[in-house]
């Protein structure tokens, strides 16, 4: 299972270690020695997991794990600290961590955990594309962390679209999936991604005589 793998460690021996055996599962991985680093990083390109260490030297993991979950509650967060005790995993656990590795640890035992994380996320309700993340579950909607304001439409006509991103998606098709109806003399549709462009949702490819297109990049 491919996915894009985040890990904010300071010592560079052990991020190195995690890069080269996620790497040799044909996963990509960057390496961040500091917050800062990882959030600027992270203003890039969401992940789909973040390994999280928890004393570095710019703050703490526990910070910056409850960030994340604030921003991007689709990524996956493990905690990969020295702090091993049942207390600090609980602490890391009730913060949002959807796992915790205490440190020494097994490089198979975490790229195991890694893949496991990548499988609950693919089996969730959560599209990301890009620099923007859907969340079916909650119908919600962020675009470079922050929380989008959509009406239940422009919410159904994005998920559809995020859906079938890529495709070439006629005007009937949308309007027959999204309001139950065709009428090409209505402007509903186009209303509406007009709505969604001035959000900022950049993605719509308008395709002249036929309909749209939502491209992944």
């Amino acid at each position: 299972m491919k996915g894009t793998i985040y890990v904010l460690e300071d010592d560079a021996s052990i991020s190195g270690l995690i890069r080269f055996s996620l790497e040799r599962e044909q996963l990509v991985c960057r390496t961040f020695g500091s917050v800062q680093e990882f959030y600027a990083g992270l203003k890039e390109s969401v992940p789909d997991v973040a390994l999280l260490d928890i004393m570095l030297p710019d703050g703490n993991g526990l910070d910056v794990l409850k960030d994340v979950k604030q921003k991007h509650p689709g990524v996956c967060c493990i905690m990969l600290s020295a702090l091993g005790q049942e207390g600090d995993k609980v602490t890391g656990l009730n913060m949002g961590a959807d796992d915790y590795i205490s440190k020494p640890f097994g490089v198979m035992e975490l790229v195991a955990r890694v893949h496991a994380a990548l499988r609950r996320r693919a089996g969730s309700n959560i599209i990301k594309i890009g620099r923007l993340e859907l969340n079916n579950d909650s119908m919600t909607v962020t675009l470079d962390g922050r929380l989008l304001d959509l009406n239940k439409k422009e919410f159904e006509l994005l998920r559809y679209c995020m859906r079938n991103a890529d495709i070439v998606l006629p005007r009937d098709t949308l309007l027959t999936e999204i309001w139950g109806y065709v009428d090409t003399e209505t402007r509903t549709l186009d209303n509406h991604i007009a709505r969604l462009r001035k959000l900022g949702i950049d993605n719509f490819e308008t395709v002249f005589g036929v309909g749209y297109r939502f491209k992944k990049s």
